[in-house]
């Protein structure tokens, strides 16, 4: 960088004093010998850095050990990793109790920190092990060929049927963080007037494979399937399930890409992957209302 930095002072002065064709030589010599971008070597030789190094960033002082950073994620996992403006207030009688019952060893002074620890702090200090704890799950979603622009988008604020039989699909891909080699995938549905949940497990994830599992699904329903609402994946969108729908008379739709809140009806269930049906009678339990 010291380097380029000089080169782009000797360079700036001939710059500025040359003409339009010298101008074009200069800089075809500067990219050429520090690989910058064309646009960004014209603004550079404009405002040319100045000589001086800058300042070295200080450093801020470490202030909380990592000592006190194990009674602090303590302290929070005993509390079922409650947010901070929660965790704040009870932070010290947290630290004494489990100073009482032999699990830490806290000093005066680290006492006296854990009371001052702001909750800022306290999600800086924790923003690691909360990400450990929430891995994010790898998405297998690819999207769906040029058929999109037939399939209509509906949104989440268009969503309210009355009459169950609009399903909201989607496929889980039981993979962890990585999607290499053989795993199981779900397809998950909901229906959104009723909640009724149904999932099966296709053979994989083609196009004829999952178009079997919609089938089988649609056969195991209490009521007629209407309507489904999937997300932008080319296991839905496709000629298949396309035309499958046009002779069925089912409605098909779509979400919008990156807007999960469209589907959230089958993205907030986890507790369904990978289990059957019952989302009616569950939802009757919780009415109270009595199963006909």
């Amino acid at each position: 960088m010291m380097n380029r930095r000089g080169l782009i002072r000797a360079v700036s002065a001939r710059y500025a004093l040359a003409g339009r064709q010298l101008k074009t030589k200069i800089l075809d010599e500067f990219t050429a010998n520090t690989g910058y971008g064309r646009k960004y070597a014209i603004a550079v030789l404009r405002k040319p850095p100045s000589a001086t190094a800058p300042k070295a960033r200080r450093r801020r002082r470490h202030t909380y050990p990592s000592s006190l950073i194990e009674v602090l994620v303590l302290a929070w996992r005993t509390c079922e990793c409650i947010c901070s403006k929660r965790f704040k207030p009870f932070l010290p009688e947290m630290a004494r109790q489990l100073e009482a019952f032999g699990h830490v060893r806290l000093t005066g002074e680290e006492r006296g920190l854990l009371a001052r620890m702001s909750t800022s702090t306290i999600d800086r200090l924790l923003k690691p092990f909360r990400d450990a704890a929430r891995p994010r799950g790898k998405s297998t979603t690819r999207p769906g060929p040029g058929l999109r622009r037939f399939i209509p988008v509906c949104t989440f604020a268009e969503r309210s049927p009355t009459q169950p039989g609009t399903l909201e699909i989607d496929l889980v891909a039981h993979c962890g963080e990585k999607s290499i080699g053989d795993y199981a995938v779900t397809l998950n549905t909901v229906d959104l007037a009723t909640f009724w949940s149904e999932c099966i497990v296709p053979a994989n994830r083609g196009q004829h494979a999952v178009l079997a599992a919609i089938q089988k699904i649609r056969a195991r329903l209490p009521f007629p399937l209407r309507a489904i609402d999937s997300d932008n994946d080319s296991s839905f969108i496709n000629g298949i399930l396309f035309r499958y729908c046009q002779q069925e008379k089912i409605g098909f739709t779509r979400s919008r890409p990156y807007k999960k809140n469209d589907q959230a009806h089958v993205e907030e269930r986890p507790a369904l992957r990978g289990k059957a049906g019952g989302g009616l009678r569950s939802l009757r339990e919780r009415r109270g209302a009595s199963p006909q």
